[in-house]
This record gives C-alpha cells, structure tokens and sequence, in this order.
C-alpha cells in the first residue's frame, strides 16, 4: 500500500496503471472517497466486494469523465439525464437507466440498470481520463461503516488492503451522491449531495417513496453509514444516561450535558457545511473511546434530508 499524493500527474499514471492490469486504487471524489477498478474487468470489480466486506446484491456506482461516456454503459439515454446531466453534471448527483449487456452483471448486482455519474473533483477525473475506462466505485470503507472523506480515514478502515491511495485532501461535499432511478417515472433511490428539490425544478416530481426488497442503489440498507459506538438521537426531554461516556454530535451549537465531546455541525445553520463536516465529526466521536453518540436531528429541507438519512440508518438497530 501506498498514498500518492493527487496532484502528481505521475501519482495519476501510476494509479491507473494499477486499474489498467486490475487493481484497486481508493480516490478523492467531492462527496467521498472512492475504492475503484475498471468497471469492465469482472475480477477486478469482485475484489472490491471482497476488500470491503460488501454483500454482492448491493450494486456499484459507475463513475465517468465525460458525459459521452455513458453510451459505453447505457442502451439510451433519457431526455430527462440529459437534462440533468448538463444541469448537475459533473457533481453528486448519480443516474441510473438500463444497462448495455457488456455491463458486467456483478457491478448492477444482477439488475437490469446501471448507476453511473461525473464526479466534480479533478484528482478522479484525471484518473478515469488516464485509466481510460469507467471506474465502479462505492465508498472507500469497511462496508456499512462511517464514509471516509479524508485519505486518513481510508487508511484507518482499509489500510494495506488498497494497492495505491491517492490523497485529494477532504472531501467538500461530504455526504455521497444523490442516486435517482429514470427506467420509469423518476424515483429517487438514494437522497445526497443534490437537493431532490433542485432536481424537480429540473424533471418536476420524483417519487420519493423506495420501492422494498433488495437495494436498487448503494446505502439502501436499513443499517449504514454507522460508527463502531452505538449512536441515538437526542430527544427533547430524555436525560443524558449517568455512568456512560457520552459524546455529542450538535448541529448548530452545544448542549447543556455531561457529554465527554462535542462536534458541532454548523454554527450558523448551514446545512452543506454541516453535511461537509458529517462525516469527519462522526469518525472524531467514534475515536474517542465513548461508550454512546448522540446526535441532534437537523431540518429535513435541503441537503438535511441527506444528512437525517445517514444519521437514521447509523442508528438503526437493524443489521
């Protein structure tokens, strides 16, 4: 294992010489980082399911450094990606419709569909551009746990189990990609660094209720995105329990409490800076030897439906 720092254009070659043969190499996009291979080489794209711990019914997110590039994974594109790709493109925002056949089946999990995107951050563009291929990639981590926005935290979770890391400093979005289903009426699979509602102004409505069953995009389990210290919400009006180290994860300021520690989202109430700063904060409480989390609830408007969501499926009891 090794970190390359992102801005070398030698660190690049090297990093796609290492997907080029069939290796993985952990990436910076702008929401998180990214454990990624060659999404047409099927053994390559195995490893990473492997090297996470990723059960293989959970589908991968393809990701591109050209629009056009989507010929190569899509049988057609719809007249409402189009419309979003030129909006929202590059950004974090994934869109998923009917697959080609030379799609491998192990990085749609078997479905008929393929999620693919264009992300926004210079160090995974060069790469893709160099590899020359689209890149499957989920998150750089051990599967279920917190998302890692820096190269330190793919270290912390994956360590030498990565061929090459390439250090693109954190993550600005902090929080993954949007993931919306256009095989149909559009469904938003996954809520993420584009506001459903800035889509609707783009396409009107999406459906936002999941369709149950198998996931149909990544973090569709009820249990995700979860720190290794049990973490609950702070209810208005139940008392912080006595004899245990609590930390506490506020979103515009401290608590009066007996807490151990304190992150704070964002002081001003802004919710893309506390949706940057999310997954940073929660790796620091889950460092810090504390027997619970507790977190503050933030507005669900925005980017806080992305946040509610993370928070929710890390608290969830259900494996």
């Amino acid at each position: 294992m090794v970190v390359l720092p992102g801005s070398s254009p030698e660190a690049i070659r090297r990093a796609a010489e290492v997907i080029e043969r069939g290796g993985l190499v952990a990436f910076p996009t702008e929401t998180v980082y990214g454990l990624g291979a060659d999404a047409f080489q099927p053994r390559a794209v195995a490893a990473i399911f492997e090297i996470k711990g990723r059960p293989r019914f959970d589908p991968l997110i393809v990701h591109v450094a050209d629009p056009r590039d989507v010929v190569r994974l899509w049988l057609e594109v719809d007249p409402r990606a189009r419309r979003l790709m030129e909006r929202f493109w590059p950004g974090p925002l994934t869109l998923v419709l009917p697959k080609r056949p030379e799609v491998p089946e192990i990085v749609t999990a078997g479905l008929r569909t393929v999620a693919v995107r264009m992300p926004a951050h210079p160090v995974a563009l060069e790469l893709i551009r160099e590899a020359q291929t689209p890149i499957a990639a989920p998150s750089a981590n051990p599967f279920g746990r917190l998302s890692p926005t820096t190269a330190e935290h793919v270290l912390e979770g994956l360590g030498d189990r990565v061929e090459v890391i390439l250090d693109g400093g954190r993550c600005p979005v902090g929080v993954e990609s949007t993931v919306l289903a256009l095989d149909g009426e559009a469904r938003l699979l996954r809520p993420g660094g584009v506001p459903v509602e800035e889509i609707e102004e783009v396409i009107g409505p999406v459906r936002r209720a999941l369709r149950p069953g198998r996931p149909q995009a990544p973090g569709g389990l009820p249990r995700h995105y979860s720190p290794r210290t049990p973490l609950r919400f702070l209810e208005r009006g139940v008392k912080v329990p006595q004899g245990l180290k609590v930390g506490l994860l506020a979103f515009r300021g401290p608590q009066q409490g007996p807490f151990e520690v304190v992150e704070v989202l964002s002081p001003s109430g802004d919710l893309r800076e506390a949706a940057a700063r999310l997954f940073e904060a929660l790796h620091r409480l889950d460092s810090a030897g504390l027997d619970l989390i507790l977190a503050e609830a933030v507005p669900e408007e925005g980017l806080g439906f992305a946040i509610m969501d993370r928070l929710r499926r890390a608290a969830s009891k259900t494996a």
